[in-house]
């Protein structure tokens, strides 16, 4: 019986030592939070915050410790310009039986453009021309200048193939800027219960002359800021150039509406669904 106890005995205290050792491995090879994290903690300063404000939990302590030590996240830069089609292009509206009667020609008129371009020192080529569903697209070699836009439309209009009734202004492919203007009421008219319109926006914008050279690329948009708020958002989009040029000169600046001031801002680009190159104008 002795024999047995004693086995037992040497059984439990084997296992009470293998125990030991290993939450002692496990106790070296294990670290703190602290030693964990990728950024070393100030303890004293994250005691001093919870101090400062015992309400807040762990989360928010993190929080205000990463603010005091500068290490905020940035917030993502707003995207509000959409990219138009390539520039090396011109864009000649036209009717079907122009595009018809015009294409059939093409290599000749190709060299015709090609001809004058050089006769002028004009760096731009003429590389092909196709035909599209509202005209014509003349593909080139660098980005047009007016004056070479000038030139194509009046060869063009000179030919003997197409119907000059039938035929619009040669333009490049342009970008989209995306913006917002805050600060006007939705119901601006004194004793009126009429609210704010898109045709008293662009009323606005064209007496405005902060918005000189500037062409709206779709009629302005009048929402509430929220069902129950008397105030506007008026979304304005506007033709641009990739870089932005013309929304960064409109971002903060501030105009009269009747007795109101009005404020712009950028905002995120919503370009909807994709477009041909057809349908940028």
């Amino acid at each position: 019986m002795a024999k047995e106890v004693n086995v037992i005995l040497k059984y439990f205290q084997n296992k009470k030592s293998s125990n030991n050792n290993k939450s002692k491995e496990d106790s070296k090879t294990t670290k703190s939070y602290a030693q964990a994290s990728k950024a070393p903690v100030n303890t004293a300063e994250v005691l001093k915050i919870k101090k400062a404000f015992p309400p807040l939990n762990a989360e928010k302590i993190d929080q205000v410790n990463n603010i005091v030590k500068g290490t905020v996240k940035l917030k993502p830069k707003i995207q509000m310009i959409t990219k138009g089609p390539s520039r090396k292009q011109i864009i000649i509206p036209m009717s079907k039986e122009n595009v018809d009667s015009f294409i059939k020609n093409s290599s000749l008129h190709i060299s015709n453009i090609n001809r004058q371009f050089c006769n002028t020192k004009s760096e731009i080529l003429v590389n092909y021309i196709q035909a599209e569903l509202l005209g014509i697209t003349v593909v080139t070699n660098k980005v047009s200048q007016p004056s070479d836009l000038m030139l194509i439309d009046q060869y063009i209009k000179n030919s003997n193939d197409v119907n000059t009734l039938q035929i619009d202004e040669p333009w490049l492919p342009k970008s989209k800027s995306y913006l917002k203007i805050i600060g006007i009421p939705y119901y601006p008219h004194n004793n009126s219960q009429e609210h704010l319109t898109s045709n008293d926006i662009e009323t606005v914008l064209k007496q405005n002359q902060i918005f000189d050279n500037i062409s709206l690329a779709s009629k302005p948009r009048v929402i509430k800021v929220s069902p129950k708020s008397d105030m506007s958002i008026v979304w304005i989009d506007i033709w641009d150039v990739q870089s932005g040029s013309n929304a960064k000169m409109l971002i903060n600046r501030c105009f009269n509406v009747s007795k109101y001031i009005a404020t712009i801002r950028g905002v995120n680009m919503n370009p909807g669904v994709t477009q041909c190159k057809n349908c940028w104008k």
